[in-house]
């Protein structure tokens, strides 16, 4: 069964696409993390402009953020005073990231923009993943226990102005590296249409020392309202939200994360953050390979509708 997508102006198999959810979906609730970061690559393999499937990859951020918001907000799991401090440069991050992708697009050079940050971005979180991975591996085959980072930052971090004390994650840090974190994320999340969540938890435990449940719950929280954010901005001033392609990855989403998450419990962590290291390793190679092929057709000629 096929149908059009209006925005991406592409007729695509609705099946295929559910099923692209599906598993997307399941790869988020098996290893906790948002796909954003696979869905955009996939979906531009697929043939979808790299404009439309970063702004349309928001919608199913949004969605699939917002019930565990919801599910860690009823257990009080949230550090609602670092989510806000994190939206402070977490929003003020989104709109550059879109501002950014409007002068990119406006010049032609947003494709390969994505591209090359999508390259550098997984290459480097997957190898690093998979080497943290093999250590642990490692170590538990010899028998030793991994060491346990107690809440607290870093002393350099103790030195800064403006500090701040976060009771419910247990830190007292200065709030100039939380704003550049959630800043950080932010412009990532609206110019690459990735959640974040894969770099922000990692970033609030090994940098702010932040408890881990209360990172992914808050992490949560700054992906929900920086995603609803750069659906409105990309609709706005770019024009580039596919809704059909989104509610259909929407449906297919909700439906894979209920069985990766039941999948992600009967597997140790060393090994889940083993695979989903090689899984981003993988995406970013198959990335790398595609920008580096032969194409096709070495010359193309595009009229320019708006100079007509």
């Amino acid at each position: 069964m096929t149908i059009y997508l209006p925005i991406a102006e592409l007729p695509v198999n609705i099946f295929t696409l559910l099923a692209l959810g599906i598993a997307v979906g399941f790869i988020s609730g098996m290893f906790g993390v948002g796909g954003g970061f696979l869905m955009t690559p996939l979906l531009i393999f697929l043939g979808v402009p790299p404009a439309v499937a970063v702004a349309s990859v928001s919608t199913h951020m949004a969605a699939s953020s917002f019930s565990g918001t919801l599910s860690y907000m009823r257990r009080k799991l949230v550090d609602v005073q670092l989510g806000l401090i994190l939206l402070t440069g977490g929003l003020t991050g989104t709109l550059a990231g879109v501002l950014t992708f409007m002068v990119l697009r406006r010049f032609g050079q947003l494709d390969l923009v994505i591209a090359i940050a999508y390259i550098v971005l997984l290459g480097s979180v997957g190898a690093m993943m998979v080497i943290e991975s093999l250590r642990a591996l490692l170590r538990e085959w010899r028998g030793e226990k991994s060491s346990v980072k107690r809440p607290g930052a870093h002393a350099w971090f103790l030195r800064m102005p403006f500090k701040m004390r976060f009771r419910q994650s247990r830190i007292y840090v200065s709030v100039i590296p939380v704003v550049t974190i959630g800043f950080s994320i932010g412009f990532l999340g609206a110019l690459m249409g990735i959640g974040g969540g894969f770099l922000l938890v990692p970033a609030l435990i090994y940098l702010l020392r932040v408890p881990t449940v209360t990172s992914i719950a808050t992490a949560l929280m700054l992906t929900l309202v920086t995603m609803v954010a750069a659906i409105l901005m990309h609709a706005v001033l770019n024009q580039t939200v596919d809704a059909v392609l989104g509610l259909v990855l929407m449906v297919g989403g909700a439906i894979g994360t209920q069985f990766g998450a039941r999948a992600g419990q009967s597997m140790k962590a060393e090994r889940l953050r083993l695979l989903l290291g090689l899984l981003v390793l993988a995406v970013g190679i198959r990335v790398a390979v595609d920008q580096t092929a032969r194409p096709a057709d070495l010359y193309t000629v595009k009229i320019d509708e708006a100079a007509r």
